[in-house]
């Protein structure tokens, strides 16, 4: 059954309409991550589901959409007493936007009336309009932290609470979870990837036919969008009938103890964490059969709900491409078949697409272990154009590094790096509110009115307040911020086993900016010149992708990346002057491209010093005899320098108060 979304020349885009069937089939299922490259219409499709959701009954008058048949007890709007007065409208899509407030997301408690005159006045928020309904986040991966913890909390507990300063108020949010995302700008936290029932992947079509319908169809819409949306008009009757059909259905399917067994046996297989996502198949497995109009799960509803439910759980970092092993799938289907052991497994058996697993080729993705030389290996193969360069060399396994931070307090994106006075964290004193109350410091309030209730003419309990009398709290947590990555990848970084190190270590730093949510940039020097190889992004898997093909060779332009690097820095903070900067240069210290390339580099290197910017040297240098050169460039930088072994956690400690005691 065709659904009325006008973009058809999508890769995924089948599988994307029918997680979000399965999602309005059964709620239970859990949601929908949509992943995918810009202008595939992934938002598109996800609000083309709304019109095609069943109509929900709700208790009239209520902001919280409470059902008649079954209100939520603690509703601030109730006591509700079944049966009573409803009404019917339509399931609601809310969009939350990256940017949104904590109050805009779980509502606003007017503290001022609450504590003057024991009022709980409650503006509700984006969860209570979500109840019963979808809430739909585009660009997820770009949402704040604060904001993601307030979703994961409502999505485990299916209610959300708003607290301030011991005024409490509580209501049900039980909705639907649609994400979208392009992985180029960054990838999602692995807890809320984890809350996401499913995952689909789309991309564009390469099929001019398939593409010039994309445009006659946007052109129709442009030109009539009544007229164009009264053509589907059939088509969504007949898919919301087929919807309605199928939640009727639902609690009559079976799932049994075969299916159960296949499920039990691919969570285990793919190695997937915890048990969420062998509940998540289940689900989906019995939502697709009642999709299908049966009563029985079957091994095919099995291996759907595995390329649905598993591909975004097996990450095991955000280097991680997210995929399923098909012909493994197939092979661990067949072998928790139910057949007799003694047979043959049957090469087309379920799911298997007719033509069975493929030979074993002796590791993951096609045997790519063996398609470069390993690092120290003899008779590398040198890469076309001379100069000495030589081809890449893998990266050495990460490891977990020191925590880098930017001394002093910011004020930048919440994150998890350095210091900063952000909205969330430990309560530091208080000021005057600039605009609306948000973090009310209690003490500081009733510090500010007392000596005035006299005045006032207070007589009764309460406490006499006035707007001047609110104080908000100023707090101190973490932001995260913008690492710059500084590589030589020079002829004298070339030797393959050093090479090696200096990318595992750099991997490494990239990791620990994912996981303190950075921003992150790359630049190389090598040659003669200095590139960007990548600019500042919220992508540190693209980092990763761009520093696995760097090739190394030639002469040690130091001075040209220093330089870059100050130029890409002077560019961001135009973009972005809350963010501060990381500057992480990765060299042995050597200068030997351009005219006088040491003094050059030194005149560079104080121009960091000179505005502030923090700034660490990772020395490559190796082998008994010692120059010391990064050390002496750390210095001119105002930084410190640190060697590939101290940078592992586990090493000396205090380079972190090294870096803070030179900065200052």
């Amino acid at each position: 059954m065709t659904t009325p979304f006008p973009f058809t020349a999508v890769v995924g885009q089948d599988d994307l309409r029918l997680a979000l069937l399965l999602n309005a089939v059964s709620p239970a299922v859990g949601g929908v991550l949509v992943r995918g490259e810009k202008g595939t219409a992934k938002s598109t499709a996800v609000r083309a589901l709304s019109v095609l959701l069943p109509t929900v009954d709700v208790v009239a008058g209520c902001r919280f959409s409470c059902a008649p048949d079954a209100p939520d007890p603690a509703c601030p709007d109730g006591p509700h007493t079944p049966p009573g007065a409803f009404e019917t409208r339509p399931a609601r899509m809310v969009e939350l936007p990256v940017g949104a407030s904590e109050d805009r997301l779980v509502g606003a408690l007017d503290i001022e009336r609450a504590l003057a005159e024991g009022v709980k006045a409650f503006e509700p928020g984006l969860l209570a309009d979500a109840h019963r309904g979808i809430l739909y986040v585009d660009e997820v991966n770009l949402l704040h932290d604060h904001l993601v913890d307030l979703l994961l909390d409502a999505a485990a507990m299916g209610a959300s609470y708003v607290e301030r300063e011991g005024v409490s108020v509580r209501h049900a949010a039980k909705f639907l979870l649609v994400g979208t995302m392009n992985p180029e700008e960054g990838e999602l936290r692995p807890q809320l990837l984890d809350r996401f029932g499913l995952t689909v992947e789309v991309a564009a079509s390469r099929e001019p036919d398939q593409r010039v319908e994309v445009v006659r169809r946007r052109l129709a819409y442009d030109d009539d969008p009544a007229g164009f949306a009264a053509r589907w008009d059939g088509e969504e009757a007949a898919v919301r009938q087929r919807i309605v059909a199928a939640r009727a259905l639902l609690p009559s399917v079976r799932l049994g103890d075969g299916a159960l067994r296949q499920i039990a046996a691919t969570c285990a297989a793919f190695e997937v964490d915890g048990m969420r996502a062998d509940i998540v198949m289940a689900r989906t497995a019995t939502a697709l059969a009642a999709w299908a109009g049966r009563t029985d799960v079957l091994a095919e509803d099995v291996r759907q709900a595995a390329l649905l439910a598993l591909p975004h759980r097996r990450r095991r970092n955000p280097f991680d491409a997210p995929g399923l092993d098909e012909d493994k799938l197939d092979r661990t289907l067949e072998e928790f078949s139910g057949e007799d052991e003694e047979e043959d497994p049957d090469p087309d058996g379920p799911g298997g697409g007719g033509g069975g697993p493929a030979p074993d080729d002796g590791g993951p993705q096609g045997g790519d272990t063996g398609a470069r030389p390993e690092a120290g290996e003899e008779g590398e193969p040198q890469a076309s154009g001379g100069s000495g360069e030589q081809a890449p060399t893998r990266a050495a396994e990460p490891f977990r590094t020191k925590v880098l931070t930017v001394p002093g307090i910011g004020a930048g994106a919440a994150g998890r790096r350095s210091r900063a006075r952000t909205e969330h964290g430990r309560t530091t004193g208080a000021r005057r509110p600039r605009g609306a109350l948000t973090k009310l410091h209690l003490a500081a309030t009733v510090q500010a009115a007392a000596p005035h209730q006299r005045a006032r003419g207070r007589s009764g309990p309460g406490l006499v307040l006035r707007r001047d009398d609110l104080r908000q709290a100023t707090r101190e947590g973490r932001e995260g911020n913008l690492v710059l990555f500084v590589v030589d990848a020079s002829g004298s970084m070339a030797a393959r086993q050093r090479m090696s190190a200096v990318k595992g270590a750099v991997l490494s730093l990239l990791l620990d900016a994912y996981q303190r949510r950075d921003k992150v940039g790359l630049v190389t020097f090598r040659g003669s010149a200095a590139e960007v190889a990548l600019p500042p992004t919220s992508s540190v898997d693209a980092a990763a992708a761009r520093l696995e093909a760097l090739p190394t060779g030639g002469r040690t332009p130091l001075a040209a990346g220093l330089l870059k690097a100050h130029d890409v820095l002077r560019v961001e903070r135009l973009r972005d002057p809350a963010r501060r900067a990381l500057v992480v240069v990765v060299t042995d210290g050597r200068a030997t491209g351009g005219p006088e390339p040491v003094a050059l580099a030194g005149r560079a290197a104080r121009l960091f010093a000179a505005d502030g910017v923090a700034a660490v040297v990772v020395d490559c240098e190796s082998g008994p005899v010692r120059l010391g050169l990064a050390g002496e460039l750390a210095g001119e930088l105002g930084g410190a320098a640190v060697t590939l072994d101290a940078l592992r956690a586990d090493s000396i400690a205090g380079l972190v108060k090294d870096v803070q005691r030179r900065a200052a």
